[in-house]
């Protein structure tokens, strides 16, 4: 008879033209030390091969793929990865991600000790694995979003703790909570759509907690390379929405003017870096979106469990924590 055992977890692989990484992936999945697992794949439309012969090339995985006919971008793709898993943990894993053997045995375990909570992995850069990649993300009152500690030598993981939000290119949910959230906005279609979820799950009520001693490798930018038109069009026009959306009332109207000020510090930012067609475009269509986004806000805001104090005590509001980044050259202004 068929196994009918339900893993109790499920990893949603999005992958895009991902040839160079994803077999590197799926081999460090092969080693995780925690068995009781799923593999999804749903691919973008991909016309590089990527998952052709996947069960063969890996029959220690239980896989299952999902082609798609077009690339419908990062979010959807994952919404439809997170509706085909069977595990009440729901993890998400990008292609040029690689965990070490105790991955997901680290993320579960911080898991069964923190109820209540979703879950970042601690990143480390694939190609200086001296630095690190990330440890959950960072959320600026001015809407601005970046990875904490990235481009800081890797030091000793220590214990696990409470950030904003979790990076989606290694990062755990219960499946429920994800679910009961709507998932990814698919309208964002991709870049900033986790600082998004991240935001509105805090806004119902859980935590996110970085579990450090999880650790993946990870490239960055594998598909679509950074500060590339693609990632600077979505970002910019993304963490305008992400504002108007998710920010508390009282917290909205007290920090409009730095965010107002940030977007206008990006158009010449990003002018002066010879991106002005695309950051200009970002705005304008962010601009365009702003008639659904108030809608969205409108369902987002019934649904808040938790006080504004507690949303404002987990946002940095350092006036100079975004141009520290930026003249260190970690640029905060893509996430």
């Amino acid at each position: 008879m068929p196994d009918q055992h339900t893993s109790a977890v499920s990893v949603v692989i999005v992958c895009w033209e991902s040839a160079a990484y994803l077999p590197r992936c799926l081999q460090s999945l092969e080693s995780q030390s925690y068995s009781d697992f799923e593999v999804i794949i749903i691919d973008n439309a991909s016309t590089d091969g990527a998952t052709d012969g996947l069960a063969r090339r890996h029959p220690a995985l239980k896989l299952r793929l999902e082609r798609l006919d077009s690339n419908r971008g990062f979010a959807i793709a994952n919404n439809v990865g997170a509706r085909l898993a069977q595990g009440p943990w729901l993890v998400l894993l990008n292609p040029d991600a690689f965990p070490e053997p105790d991955w997901l045995e680290e993320l579960v375990r911080a898991g069964a000790s923190h109820p209540g909570a979703f879950f970042a992995s601690r990143q480390i850069q694939a190609v200086r694995p001296g630095l690190l990649d990330g440890e959950g993300d960072v959320y600026h009152t001015s809407g601005l979003a970046w990875r904490g500690g990235y481009g800081r030598p890797v030091s000793p993981a220590g214990s696990v703790r409470e950030v904003f939000s979790a990076c989606a290119a290694a990062a755990m949910f219960p499946r429920q909570a994800f679910l009961e959230a709507g998932g990814f906005d698919e309208d964002y279609f991709a870049y900033h759509e986790d600082v998004d979820l991240g935001f509105r799950l805090r806004l119902r009520g859980l935590k996110c907690m970085l579990a450090p001693a999880a650790v993946v490798h990870h490239v960055g930018y594998g598909s679509s390379g950074r500060r590339s038109r693609m990632s600077t069009y979505y970002g910019h026009r993304n963490l305008v929405w992400t504002y108007v959306m998710d920010m508390p009332t009282q917290w909205f109207w007290l920090y409009l003017p730095l965010h107002l000020l940030m977007n206008v510090v990006a158009l010449v930012y990003f002018t002066l870096r010879l991106q002005g067609t695309v950051i200009w475009r970002a705005k304008i269509d962010a601009l365009r979106g702003l008639p659904l986004a108030l809608r969205k806000r409108a369902a987002i805001q019934r649904q808040v469990r938790v006080p504004a104090s507690e949303i404002r005590r987990m946002m940095t509001r350092s006036l100079i924590a975004p141009w520290q980044q930026l003249l260190t050259g970690r640029d905060p202004m893509l996430h």
